[in-house]
């Protein structure tokens, strides 16, 4: 075990763009575990990162309180338990949870808000934070609960390339639906077209979105499920058909905004075609969460699901890597790698 708990600390709230300013690095000591509180003792082996992460650091209301200042900063991570007080985690084992971004982190299985999951043994320690991880069941509460597509319909999804735009695209796909696939760069389109069988790409990064949704989609979209807010979403909005569903996931072009950017100047179209707009987070379905897993395992055991990996190594390297979620660096599912397992 390493005489040191390295870790990265928020060191102050972004305005505008995070950059690796904004964490400061520690090293201090290994926690112990406490018997009396059933506490066990993980090593971090890979991080998760999201766009969401970048909320977490305002000090704004939201769904989760934010990180604080001088606190280690908040990530899913996949560990092992190296010294366990507590029966129901035992050491040897792979578990998720909220480790963050740092080499050992306490765990006690009794956090209410970010329980802790073991992991079945066998399972490959990234498919946790991957497909079968919370981009995915994102994808699917988003689309199926909010988005509710049926057969024939068209679906378009933004950041179709990103980890849980295509999950939900190509559950779209699995529903009988038409999907339209956005992303940036010819790279990512042609995954979409030539691995995901998504029915078109547009490719924002050449192509003007608003011109390629009226060559595609005549008759409106039926279904939007929009990681990416901004002049996308008022794309889609212009797009919409008569009952359509918007599906609010993310906004990621605004996320690293100094100021709050215009709203959408065409939400009357919400009135005229009698649409619906609803923004979630995956927690708000955590009882359907056995069903959602039965319907990915299945899917992923039958082939019909396919993912992207895109795996930095190195501590050093972990806000550097977060910052590949906003400078479209980043290829399918962002992970960093930290160690194997013992």
């Amino acid at each position: 075990m390493n005489e040191v708990n390295r870790q990265w600390l928020l060191n102050s709230r972004p305005s505008g763009m995070v950059s690796e300013a904004h964490f400061k690095y520690l090293e201090t000591d290994v926690p112990e575990p406490i018997l009396a509180d059933g506490e066990y003792l993980v090593r971090n082996l890979y991080l998760s990162f999201e766009p969401a992460m970048r909320g977490w650091m305002d000090d704004e209301p939201s769904y989760l309180p934010p990180v604080e200042l001088g606190q280690v900063m908040r990530s899913t991570a996949v560990a092992q338990i190296v010294r366990s007080e507590n029966p129901d985690f035992p050491e040897g084992q792979l578990v998720q949870g909220m480790f963050g971004w740092q080499d050992y982190a306490l765990g006690s299985g009794r956090d209410d808000m970010f329980p802790a999951n073991l992991i079945p043994e066998g399972v490959p320690p990234t498919l946790p934070l991957t497909i079968m991880g919370g981009t995915s069941l994102t994808a699917y509460f988003g689309l199926l609960h909010i988005g509710k597509p049926t057969p024939g319909e068209t679906v378009l999804v933004s950041g179709a390339a990103g980890a849980t735009g295509s999950v939900a695209a190509q559950i779209a796909k699995l529903k009988g639906c038409r999907v339209i696939g956005i992303a940036g760069g010819p790279t990512k389109c042609q995954w979409l077209l030539d691995e995901l069988k998504l029915d078109h790409v547009i490719d924002y990064k050449n192509e003007e979105i608003g011109d390629r949704l009226s060559a595609l989609c005549p008759e409106g979209i039926n279904v939007f499920f929009d990681n990416v807010g901004g002049r996308t979403l008022e794309a889609g909005i212009d797009h919409i058909a008569q009952f359509g569903r918007i599906v609010l996931c993310g906004a990621i072009s605004e996320y690293n905004n100094a100021s709050p950017a215009p709203g959408p100047n065409n939400l009357m179209n919400l009135v005229k075609f009698s649409v619906r707009m609803e923004g979630f987070i995956m927690i708000n379905y955590m009882d359907k969460i056995d069903q959602a897993f039965a319907d990915l395992g299945q899917w992923l055991a039958d082939g019909k699901l396919k993912w992207k990996e895109d795996i930095q190594q190195g501590f050093d390297h972990i806000p550097a890597t977060f910052l590949r979620l906003f400078n479209g660096a980043n290829e399918g599912k962002q992970l960093l790698k930290l160690a194997d397992p013992r």
